[in-house]
């Protein structure tokens, strides 16, 4: 255990650590490689701002912040590369595509709507795109999510319900203004 912040040698933080942050990051990523990528970026990090803790005691507790927070930095990331929509109806038509091949057209519409609610979610708060993201692109529970982010599950349970309201109005907006014209 580590005793003394003067006398932190890194490789026993290291050797101490790296199997429980790894296991961390594990649960968020589901991908080993994804998250060995994170107990390394969290050494990194955790080495840079070493002299920000406090008591070194806490260090284990310290370094699987520092995994759970990169995690979900990025997951952010990956959500911009790999995306899912919103719903089941949304879904639908990317769930119908595997099982039966959708032609040109149909793949385009799907794409266009893709598109169109990764840009709806960037006009909801941090907090909303967070857990909204964590529940529809990763299928993390309400607990799960309330864990990483060190919420309580009503909280996030409400957060999720705000979010999904807030994108129906965006949508409802959209048509009303399709409508129009």
């Amino acid at each position: 255990m580590v005793e003394n912040l003067s006398t932190i040698d890194f490789n026993q933080v290291y050797s101490e650590y790296a199997n429980r942050l790894l296991y961390i990051a594990l649960r968020y990523t589901n991908d080993r490689r994804w998250a060995e990528d994170i107990v390394q970026e969290t050494f990194l990090k955790a080495y840079k701002k070493i002299d920000t803790i406090e008591d070194a005691k806490k260090v284990g507790a310290w370094l699987s912040i520092i995994t759970a927070r990169t995690a979900i930095d990025f997951l952010r990331s990956e959500k911009r590369n790999r995306w899912i929509t919103v719903d089941d109806a949304q879904m639908e038509p990317i769930m119908s595509y595997k099982k039966n091949r959708m032609d040109t057209e149909e793949m385009a519409g799907l794409r266009f709507l893709q598109e169109d609610v990764g840009r709806s979610m960037e006009s909801l708060s941090k907090e909303f795109q967070e857990v909204l993201t964590l529940k529809v692109n990763y299928g993390l529970k309400e607990n799960e999510i309330a864990r990483l982010l060190g919420l309580k599950s009503a909280t996030v349970k409400t957060r999720l319900y705000r979010a999904r309201k807030q994108l129906k109005q965006v949508f409802a907006k959209k048509e009303t203004a399709l409508e129009i014209f």
